[in-house]
């Protein structure tokens, strides 16, 4: 048994915290307005920051900053604190682990957490196939594994990504990514033998069905690389930096049946869409997909660090011995982190939890949208939804309209995130501790932007 099994069972939602929106300085205040200033002499000035504000605590729903400020968090860290920030049961998890040991390295002398992990994500992953995982970092570095492990199986090296696509930073993973500015502009030359096709965006696809784009992408491919040539294709089930795109009904399934008949490996890239922030465990499920391999990371464990590649067991068993692994992958603190987590998603059935997150935001995000043209899309699924900014004659993507309504929530004490290829998104992720109080006074203030903007 491990350190986790002994826990009890504590809801989700971190530090009791008071739940509300309360400014007692502007946004950022003196006491963070001195940090950015420290930052600015310290941290290289390539590492960015989208709110000034400089954190102390955090839990449920807020952010609470330097200054006293206490901030609806409507981004998670990017998708990471699902389960809350600082989550009880996460903490206790993480707080046991340490008074254990720290590191040993799995790939030097294991320890059963990680067997542990490796086997829930084989379990709750899609399909019932015999299925093996491997721990490391982040998003990046496992879809770096992924990709190794793809062209050792085949045999083969190109590798197909999407339009739109996020896969990381790093030079194999930027070459995957679509977005020039900023993750890819100055960094070059990238990885060889990647190649990239057209995705369904149903907001601008001009009628064409999911069918028939996954078609116009596998002509693309087959005319321009070859099925005997590629070893695997890569997308998110829903596009998150590249503007929460959620494909039209019948692109997944029919990328994946063409994969399956060409040897083709298909990676699913989880990252962001995992782990309940869909409203179901993983948003392969909403498409009735079963990926060969599938690329986790972010709410794998509930803030600390932590990414694993998951798949069919002929496939993740190619590599040699020794031909995957790392220093800290799967570090035994984050493998407490993510069993506590993941236990979390179940026992509390966030899946649900995120669904009724989804309703509201997708009730109060539509009802802007009746009343502002400049609101063109509202789309996602579950507690990962977005709007689309757009010129409301032409239907441009309207960034600076979308700069400005972020920059006043940040300034009302609502944090908010933006993507999309061409700036014009903005992206709910609340955590799914959120009281539905909180949620509901977030989307009241992003509305009074609207009307001022």
């Amino acid at each position: 048994m491990t350190l986790v099994d002994a826990l009890p069972l504590i809801p989700v939602g971190g530090p009791t915290l008071p739940q509300e929106r309360r400014l007692v300085t502007a946004v950022p205040g003196p006491k963070s307005q001195k940090l950015s200033r420290r930052k600015l002499e310290a941290v290289s000035a390539g590492v960015g920051v989208t709110l000034p504000v400089y954190i102390v605590a955090a839990g449920g729903g807020v952010l609470v900053d330097v200054d006293g400020n206490s901030l609806i968090d409507l981004g998670s860290g990017i998708a990471v604190t699902g389960v809350g920030n600082s989550a009880p049961e996460v903490v206790a998890a993480v707080a046991a682990q340490l008074a254990q040991f720290t590191h040993t390295c799995f790939t030097v002398t294991p320890y059963d957490s990680y067997i542990e992990v490796a086997e829930t994500l084989n379990r709750l992953t899609p399909g019932d196939h015999a299925k093996r995982s491997a721990l490391f970092n982040s998003g990046a570095e496992a879809v770096e594994n992924a990709v190794k492990i793809a062209r050792h199986y085949t045999g083969k090296q190109a590798v197909v990504a999407f339009d739109h696509a996020y896969h990381g930073r790093t030079t194999l993973t930027m070459g995957l990514t679509a977005k020039n500015q900023p993750y890819k502009n100055g960094f070059g030359p990238f990885a060889a033998e990647i190649y990239r096709a057209p995705t369904s965006y149903p907001y601008r696809d001009a009628g064409l069905d999911g069918v028939g784009a996954a078609r116009r992408a596998i002509t693309q491919i087959e005319k321009q690389i070859g099925a005997d040539n590629l070893a695997a294709l890569i997308i998110e089930p829903i596009q998150g930096e590249g503007g929460f795109i959620v494909p039209a009904p019948g692109f997944l399934p029919t990328l994946v049946d063409w994969c399956r008949a060409n040897r083709v490996v298909f990676i699913a890239d989880e990252v962001q869409t995992g782990f309940a922030r869909t409203g179901d465990l993983f948003a392969s499920n909403h498409e009735g997909i079963v990926p060969d391999l599938m690329v986790l990371a972010k709410g794998i464990a509930g803030g600390l660090p932590l990414s694993a590649v998951t798949g069919r067991a002929e496939i993740m068993d190619a590599p040699q011995v020794g031909g995957i692994g790392g220093t800290y992958g799967g570090n035994p603190l984050a493998c407490a982190a993510a069993l506590a987590t993941m236990r979390s998603y179940e026992t509390e059935n966030l899946a649900q939890r995120a669904r009724e997150i989804g309703a509201i935001l997708t009730g109060r995000l539509n009802a802007i949208r009746a009343v502002d043209k400049r609101v063109g899309d509202v789309r996602g699924r579950g507690a990962m939804i977005a709007i689309e900014l757009v010129d409301p004659v032409t239907g441009d993507p309207d960034a600076a309209l979308t700069g400005r309504v972020v920059a006043a929530a940040h300034a009302q004490g609502v944090v908010l995130l933006t993507c999309g290829t061409y700036g014009n998104v903005i992206r709910f992720l609340p955590p799914l501790s959120i009281p539905d109080d909180l949620l509901v006074e977030g989307l009241q203030v992003l509305s009074s932007v609207f009307a001022a903007a």
